[in-house]
């Protein structure tokens, strides 16, 4: 007998796998007869109450949106919504500008060319002049610029000289004519300088420094008196010259007195 004909009798075998295939066929087909679940219907809600939940929603993302946004931002927003719904022109929210002031007016307004001992007891009570005193304690003091485009009509205008002036010469080294940069034969003038400032006239004696030129315009009108330097007395005989010269008075003043007793 060939072996490949030969049936081997093994016994009666069962699989596990098999049992277990089986009770869950039956399973499922005692489910398939069982009543199917019902599902409730759900209700769907009124359309107000969808309409105020969204806008809920809406705005609370838009308050989280305008939150973000620094304060310009936010003005320039709301502008352009408002114009969007209602239309109209930006020129309608443009801002006052009429009573704006800048450092400048402040200055224009409060500025003094001479500052007193009692114009300092009233700085507390307004920023305004301590702007402008703190202005004027950064002036140069010593000479003055002027403007002589009115020397015909005995009109001129002064002020003092800012450090950018100081630092190149202007006023001193240069001539003290705000137009004028001449730097030859320069002469120093002291001007009784007469203005009025805040309904008050006053007067104030000041040094201006001016080439030939510009000198005939200060004194157009009027002489002014010229500051000249003293000479140093070095030299021997000088100093005898005075002393004999002063030696000659008394004797005069002595003899004077004699004469009269």
């Amino acid at each position: 007998m060939d072996t490949a004909s030969q049936v081997l009798d093994v016994g009666d075998y069962g699989s596990e796998f098999e049992y277990d295939s089986e009770a869950e066929k039956k399973r499922r087909k005692r489910e398939d007869l069982a009543k199917p679940e019902t599902h409730t219907k759900v209700k769907l809600p009124e359309k107000n109450t969808v309409t105020e939940e969204y806008s809920k929603e809406v705005n609370r993302h838009e308050r989280f949106h305008l939150l973000t946004l620094d304060a310009f931002s936010r003005h320039k927003k709301i502008i352009n919504d408002y114009l969007l719904y209602y239309g109209g022109s930006r020129k309608e929210f443009g801002r006052d500008v009429s009573k704006d002031r800048t450092d400048y007016d402040v200055l224009r307004d409060n500025h003094k060319f001479l500052w007193d001992d009692d114009d300092d007891d009233n700085l507390q009570n307004s920023w305004e002049k301590r702007l402008a005193k703190k202005y004027y304690d950064k002036l140069f003091k010593e000479y003055c610029i002027g403007d002589l485009s009115r020397y015909k009509e005995n009109k001129i205008a002064l002020r003092w000289r800012t450090e950018v002036e100081v630092v190149s010469g202007k006023g001193q080294f240069t001539c003290g004519e705000k137009r004028c940069l001449c730097q030859d034969q320069l002469r120093s003038w002291e001007v009784n300088f007469s203005y009025v400032e805040q309904n008050q006239k006053r007067n104030a004696l000041v040094k201006i420094r001016l080439c030939p030129e510009c000198s005939q315009k200060l004194n157009y009108r009027h002489r002014k008196r010229e500051i000249k330097k003293r000479k140093r007395l070095n030299n021997k005989t000088d100093r005898t010259s005075i002393t004999l010269l002063h030696n000659c008075i008394n004797f005069l003043a002595q003899s004077f007195v004699s004469i009269r007793d």
